[in-house]
């Protein structure tokens, strides 16, 4: 088992997915130049192994990044492009929007759309408001499109190689705190299905509901209520479309009670969906009212003091657990 970084992690799944297919290249700002910088980025070292026709740094516009995407999908390739941040997913949205998601079903499933389009999100780096904000929500609400969150390198590698090959249009979004983080990764070739949510720890009194960066905020919360006798099964969704309302209604169904965790602020967010599963299918189940542990509806401070404010952490899963205990 190797240790990787979730940078490391899709950079193995793009060399993996480049050497076994010549239709997948990659495309976004500055894809390229990170052959100079970290290795521990996700296109390190990808340029040189590859070369410019399938490694494509882009002018910065990320409509004509996106239009690229849906250009090269719809004539037979298999395009990876990188939107650099989350927030700039509205300069993108034409495209993966009112095309992309879209084409698959105007066709009447006859035409295969296949395409990636990755990007970085999450606070922690002072980057403010215009590079952290979290909008899963906003790319979810898209019927076409399949989102998914991955919160480990191991999911990155395995669920990004099943996105490359999915006929579908996948919107694939990196926590870049995560990309330095070391984690276990299998050696040789594997996928991770989208759609299957995954329970990373094992509880009975208490289902928290989360993914990306706050996976770790989750296990850490676990870790500290287990010291006081109460077990809390962390349920990761990993792909928020299609979501795995299977796995999530067992864990409630079992437990009893739910906290939905995560970083993006809390009006409109994620955890709204997999409220409204829980209280159609399981109302029967719960012995307490549900819990949302969610960033405020601010825009991200880039004070690092502030930032830290905005990130849930361990603390308020704790509280939010003893609320309904």
């Amino acid at each position: 088992m190797q240790q990787l970084g979730m940078g490391q992690a899709v950079n193995q799944a793009l060399r993996e997915e480049m050497s076994q297919d010549p239709d997948v290249f990659i495309a976004g700002e500055g894809v390229g130049v990170s052959i100079h910088e970290s290795p521990m980025l996700p296109t390190a070292g990808l340029l040189k192994a590859f070369g410019p026709e399938r490694v494509r740094d882009t002018p910065v516009s990320e409509a004509a990044i996106a239009g690229l995407a849906v250009g090269a999908a719809e004539a037979g390739l298999k395009p990876v492009v990188e939107i650099m941040f989350n927030p700039f997913f509205t300069l993108a949205s034409d495209m993966i929007v009112n095309h992309a998601a879209k084409l698959r079903y105007l066709s009447g499933g006859k035409s295969s759309f296949p395409l990636v389009v990755r990007m970085k999100a999450g606070a922690g780096f002072g980057a403010g408001c215009q590079h952290s904000h979290n909008l899963e929500a906003w790319v979810a609400h898209c019927p076409g499109l399949k989102v998914v969150m991955p919160g480990t390198p191991a999911d990155a590698k395995g669920l990004l190689k099943s996105a490359i090959r999915d006929p579908n249009p996948v919107v694939f979004i990196e926590d870049m705190m995560l990309y330095f983080v070391p984690g276990p990764v299998p050696e040789g070739e594997y996928l991770i299905p989208i759609g299957e949510a995954d329970i990373k720890r094992q509880g009975r009194d208490v289902t928290v509901v989360t993914w990306s960066k706050m996976v770790g905020t989750a296990l850490k919360a676990a870790e500290e209520l287990a010291r006081e006798g109460v077990e809390a099964e962390i349920v990761d969704l990993r792909t928020l479309v299609p979501l795995d309302t299977r796995t999530i209604l067992s864990s409630v169904r079992k437990t009893g009670r739910l906290v939905v965790l995560h970083e993006a602020t809390r009006t409109g967010g994620f955890a709204g969906e997999v409220a409204a599963v829980v209280m159609e299918e399981a109302f029967a189940d719960l012995k307490a009212p549900l819990r949302r542990v969610t960033g405020p509806d601010i825009p991200v401070p880039a004070s690092p003091p502030l930032e830290r404010f905005y990130i849930p952490d361990a603390a308020q899963v704790v509280s939010a657990v003893k609320e309904i205990l």
